[in-house]
């Protein structure tokens, strides 16, 4: 069953860990590449179109943005993170936003999983296997989810999201989940909701 969000509101935008709100409730979070569609899904998942700001300019996201995100039994947080295909900015601007993705995701101790976003039009990239891989050294919980699979074929987004899969593999034994999405179509967000909703109730001991 999938959980009906009632009310998803943006609450504050951080430069860091150690402002971030109180860590009191279950906390998801969506990180990928620039342009990789994050905030389409974020709007898409909450039902809100204009929630997160969408931008044709790569890098548009530069805080850690959280908003809350109020169902019928629970609240959780959803947070928006900068994108690690960073736009064209200073050296010293791209280690700065390095150094607080990795302390959130790191040290953000209700963070449930990272949803780390990969474009289902293209093969894989070096730069999403290596940020992948980066989680697993650190042992933080994720899921993978292919965006924007309406704009290429059926067959294409199938042989990406598989080539992806067997790259991994090089690496991991056990592989994390993956969804395939579609902010124009709606694709996915069903499932991915009801695992969201699966994890919330885990977090509340089975109450909901």
């Amino acid at each position: 069953m999938v959980m009906v969000i009632r009310s998803a509101t943006y609450l504050v935008s951080s430069p860091s860990l150690a402002l971030c709100p109180p860590p009191d409730r279950p906390e998801y979070a969506f990180l990928g590449r620039s342009n990789v569609g994050k905030s389409s899904l974020i709007n898409l998942l909450t039902g809100r179109k204009h929630l997160a700001k969408t931008s044709a300019t790569p890098g548009k996201t530069q805080l850690i943005n959280h908003f809350s995100v109020d169902c019928e039994r629970l609240s959780w947080y959803l947070v928006d993170l900068p994108g690690y295909g960073f736009a064209k900015v200073s050296a010293t601007q791209r280690k700065a936003w390095e150094k607080m993705i990795e302390g959130y995701v790191r040290k953000r101790e209700n963070l449930g999983v990272l949803f780390l976003l990969l474009d289902a039009r293209h093969t894989p990239q070096a730069q999403d296997l290596a940020f992948a891989n980066k989680l697993g050294e650190w042992g933080v919980p994720f899921c993978l989810v292919f965006t924007k699979s309406d704009k290429e074929t059926q067959r294409a987004v199938s042989r990406h999201v598989q080539a992806f899969l067997e790259a991994m593999r090089a690496h991991w034994e056990e592989l994390p989940p993956y969804f395939v999405t579609s902010a124009a179509k709606g694709t996915g967000r069903e499932e991915i909701l009801q695992y969201i909703g699966q994890l919330n109730a885990e977090h509340a001991g089975g109450r909901l």
